[in-house]
């Protein structure tokens, strides 16, 4: 299975954050031109997202988004329990980093394939999970578990694991086979629209389990895709993981230079 996506490249410090921009984008190029001009050294600690939104008098979700930015352009790390840790000065003009260019994208790779989800349980989120998912320590979320199958190919292309909002866990028709979306039936059932998707993609190795539902090899070589889907306010609507064997799935990607390294 095929799918497209679209790349850009960062832009330099001078150009990604200069022009008039949404309030995270704002934050970011605050704490980009402090990061540059030594407040915060390499090793430092920046303020944390609590910090940022008393300081800014900005929600969590824009100060959440301008420290992914930051991350995005190799300034800092983040890292659960531990914080946001400068370390760069100066923003990495030379890599990539993936945007959604299209969740209509996302539609036609639902349409071309089939999830069949095989569990559904509203869990009770614990203190491991929630800072995963963006959540509190006791809400419940609906957690679904499935794998998705290509007309061409007689084996299943990846197991699937989707955790959705409390707000949505009553969602309709999440059993069996689904032909779409499930991003698209929130959007219909509840008309919450999905305005960002993220994504990572991650080489791993099957486990045992994986490998039986997939009947594939364990620890055979594999790709982990993990989509964040977002509403306008940047709030976490639902996350998917596919687990994709190696020998069954790929990923074409367009490459589009949207600005010039170092340019003005």
């Amino acid at each position: 299975m095929t799918t497209e996506n679209a790349y850009s490249l960062p832009a330099s410090s001078a150009s990604s954050l200069g022009a008039p921009q949404p309030r995270y984008m704002q934050l970011a190029k605050t704490l980009l031109n402090e990061i540059e001009g030594g407040k915060y050294p390499v090793g430092s600690q920046l303020p944390t997202e609590l910090e940022l939104c008393e300081q800014f008098g900005v929600s969590r979700a824009t100060a959440r988004e301008a420290l992914r930015r930051l991350v995005q352009l190799g300034l800092v790390v983040r890292q659960p329990r531990v914080g946001t840790t400068v370390k760069a000065t100066k923003a990495d003009a030379g890599g990539y980093r993936q945007n959604v260019a299209d969740v209509s994208d996302l539609y036609q790779y639902a349409t071309d394939t089939t999830l069949v989800i095989e569990s559904s349980e509203t869990v009770l989120i614990a203190d491991e999970q929630a800072q995963r998912l963006e959540a509190n320590a006791g809400e419940t979320w609906l957690h679904l578990r499935g794998r998705r199958h290509a007309a061409a190919q007689a084996l299943p292309i990846c197991t699937t694991e989707l955790w959705l909002h409390p707000a949505f866990r009553a969602i309709r028709g999440m059993m069996g086979p689904l032909k779409g979306a499930v991003h698209a039936a929130i959007e219909q059932q509840f008309g919450e629209r999905v305005a960002v998707v993220e994504q990572e993609i991650r080489a791993v190795s099957l486990t045992r389990e994986q490998a039986a539902m997939l009947q594939a090899a364990p620890r055979s070589p594999a790709l982990w895709v993990c989509r964040r889907y977002r509403n306008r306010h940047g709030q976490l609507v639902e996350m998917s993981e596919s687990t994709h064997p190696a020998d069954r799935f790929s990923y074409n990607t367009q490459l589009r230079r949207e600005w010039e390294a170092g340019g003005r």
